[in-house]
């Protein structure tokens, strides 16, 4: 009985600390997209990637014409010179794929550069999310924008706002609040 009446005292102090807790969450894509900083971190990347990618696309038009050419040589060519000059087409394609990896590969230099650009955007809603998380005393704030599933959201948890107007995005005429 006493291990029933302590199991029960201690649930019952399990509710009220969920009671107490406050929640909310946010949806980064919507905060994201009003900020000028993201929108030209998005268009440096954007350009960089065209360039690379173009970079590679020329890169592999110089060995679809170096095939051509040992096509249309090909017959006065001996089989050692035939060899010698599929070997170098290989020895290029190699370094094509060696240099698209290390540009668009894990961790290469579009990644990097992506994370370099990103990061102070980032960093920026981040600590405005902090600021509003503190201000309001939130336990919790989720992001509606990730890959969490909210099936139901009451606008009431809603923060979003708030961290605009933290980052000094806000909208002044936002009856929301």
């Amino acid at each position: 009985m006493k291990n029933l009446f302590l199991l029960l005292l201690f649930l019952a102090g399990i509710g009220q600390i969920a009671k107490a807790q406050k929640f909310g969450y946010i949806d980064t894509d919507y905060i994201l997209a009003q900020m000028p900083e993201y929108k030209e971190a998005q268009g440096e990347i954007g350009q960089l990637s065209k360039s690379w990618q173009s970079e590679i696309q020329q890169m592999y038009k110089e060995i679809e014409s170096m095939y051509s050419e040992l096509q249309a040589e090909e017959v006065l060519l001996t089989q050692e010179m035939k060899d010698e000059r599929l070997a170098e087409i290989k020895t290029k394609e190699e370094e094509v794929k060696e240099y698209n990896s290390k540009v668009f590969g894990y961790e290469g230099l579009f990644f990097l550069k992506k994370k370099e650009l990103m990061k102070p955007v980032l960093e920026s809603v981040f600590e405005a999310t902090e600021k509003v998380c503190k201000a309001h005393r939130l336990q919790f704030m989720f992001d509606k924008a990730a890959d969490m599933v909210m099936i139901y959201t009451d606008p009431i948890h809603d923060y979003t706002d708030y961290v605009l107007d933290e980052l000094g995005y806000g909208d002044e005429n936002d009856t929301i609040k």
